[in-house]
């Protein structure tokens, strides 16, 4: 990873584990389908039969994971993919769970990696992990949603708080302007600032008409979200909470202790709010790390 010297310096507040993990050794590649190509990063050896699959949220990428992934790859293969429309990856004119969760087994298929999968997503992606594992139960070791809010069939989406819609695409006159710019949604505090300007950093390009974020503005109104859906998976499952989560309200919370009590343990991380893996990186490691050893 090529760290330019302005996020050198604006992240050099940063801890030394951090600054060492987004420097690891990874390598990007590129799955080519008929819809549009997808982007993905890979961490570890790619003859270890254990692989962790990293899924990144609504607007997010690859590399918010970084500074994770690092950790985990010592154990384990790990891959976090672009989702389509999103990070490095082609922009689509539909988006579905299915076209996400296809890209996902597509590219376990160009690794040829077909037995201990663990799929771990935050938010949205908490949804594609309970989706694939729904759908391709045979695929999938087990899953670790975070953050995500899986609501009953009853819920009233029209009161509810969420991240809200990414806005339309406006272009900045140069990147300090549009990294200014730089928010997580929904809204919170986070104090970890240098990991805040990391994923910021990879979050815009260049193009013609200016500086632009890199998801498809698109993207809200196109992606068709199950309402209603019904997550049926059988493998082991842990949903991980933030404490301070403005998405996880109680009635959700004991919607889904109730659905899935046979098989998802659930843990709180009470310092962290919706954004976990940024809030509290270093816990979301171990827990990972434990968790899939247990299971293995």
């Amino acid at each position: 990873m090529n760290i330019t010297d302005n996020l050198k310096k604006d992240i050099s507040n940063a801890p030394e584990w951090f600054l060492d993990a987004i420097v690891s050794e990874s390598e990007v590649k590129v799955l080519e389908t008929k819809l549009g190509n997808v982007s993905y990063k890979c961490w570890g050896k790619a003859t270890n039969d254990k692989t962790i699959v990293l899924i990144h949220g609504t607007g997010a990428s690859k590399n918010w994971w970084d500074p994770i992934a690092p950790f985990i790859s010592d154990e384990y293969r790990v891959i976090a993919p672009d989702l389509p429309g999103m990070g490095d990856s082609d922009h689509r004119d539909e988006y579905s769970y299915e076209v996400f969760g296809e890209s996902i087994l597509s590219i376990l298929e160009q690794e040829n990696i077909t037995n201990n999968v663990f799929l771990v997503g935050h938010s949205l992606g908490g949804h594609i992990a309970g989706f694939v594992a729904t759908e391709r139960p045979s695929k999938i070791s087990g899953i670790i949603m975070i953050d995500t809010p899986v609501r009953p069939p009853d819920y009233e989406y029209d009161k509810h708080i969420g991240s809200g819609p990414l806005r339309l695409i406006k272009h900045y006159p140069d990147k300090e302007t549009i990294l200014g710019r730089f928010r997580l949604m929904p809204k919170q505090e986070c104090e970890n600032d240098w990991y805040l300007r990391y994923v910021a950093e990879y979050s815009v390009k260049q193009t013609e008409e200016g500086w632009r974020w890199k998801f498809d503005d698109s993207l809200f109104y196109k992606l068709g979200r199950p309402k209603g859906y019904e997550y049926i998976f059988k493998c082991p499952s842990l949903f991980i909470a933030g404490g301070k989560s403005l998405l996880m309200g109680s009635k959700i919370l004991e919607y889904m202790q109730s659905t899935f009590k046979e098989n998802m343990e659930f843990i709180s991380i009470d310092n962290a709010a919706h954004h976990v893996p940024i809030d509290a990186p270093k816990e979301v490691i171990k827990i990972i790390k434990e968790t899939i050893g247990k299971w293995l």
